[in-house]
């Protein structure tokens, strides 16, 4: 595992420990089996996104504090300029920038997302977490599964959804697919 995932794994198991949590207590929360939980937390395995988001919220933390280790110190505006918001390396098949990351207590989280096509025979992994989604595809077409349904998306399509239902997306025609999307 790359030390950025550790980082983020060490953040988040210091504000289980800071909060009186068990590891299991929090599982069971994330409704994730309790293995799975430990080996994000020791950074043995990717953590998702959803799952980051489950625990920012769950601890009334912020996910910029989670991904970065600071807090967000802005509160009227937040500029992030192309290419400058942070990287996420949460998964090999979705690479995040989160393009709203400095602004304090924001009432949703907005991350530019780049797809790329998966190999032959491969299936994307869905995930699900609390809320809303937004999705805006800015580039490229991509396949959404949806609760059991099969979406395509062009360039310039919009798909809200609960993202409470089992989701993924996956880059079509062999190339990547680019949106942005607002988890509310």
């Amino acid at each position: 595992m790359s030390d950025k995932i550790k980082q983020v794994a060490m953040r988040i198991k210091s504000l289980r420990e800071l909060s009186g949590v068990s590891a299991e207590a929090l599982a069971k929360k994330l409704k994730i089996p309790k293995t799975l939980y430990e080996s994000y937390e020791n950074g043995g395995s990717d953590i998702p996104v959803s799952v980051l988001y489950e625990v920012a919220h769950e601890f009334n933390a912020e996910l910029t504090s989670l991904l970065t280790g600071e807090e967000p110190r802005l509160h009227e505006y937040s500029l992030v300029r192309k290419g400058k918001g942070p990287s996420v390396e949460r998964r090999k098949d979705y690479k995040y920038s989160d393009v709203a990351y400095n602004f304090q207590k924001k009432k949703a989280e907005f991350f530019l997302i780049t797809v790329e096509p998966l190999p032959k025979n491969k299936k994307t992994t869905p995930n699900a977490h609390a809320g809303h989604e937004f999705t805006y595809l800015l580039e490229g077409s991509m396949l959404v599964h949806l609760d059991g349904h099969e979406l395509t998306l062009r360039a310039g399509d919009s798909l809200y959804f609960d993202s409470m239902k089992e989701h993924s997306m996956a880059a079509l025609n062999g190339k990547p697919a680019k949106f942005l999307a607002v988890i509310i």
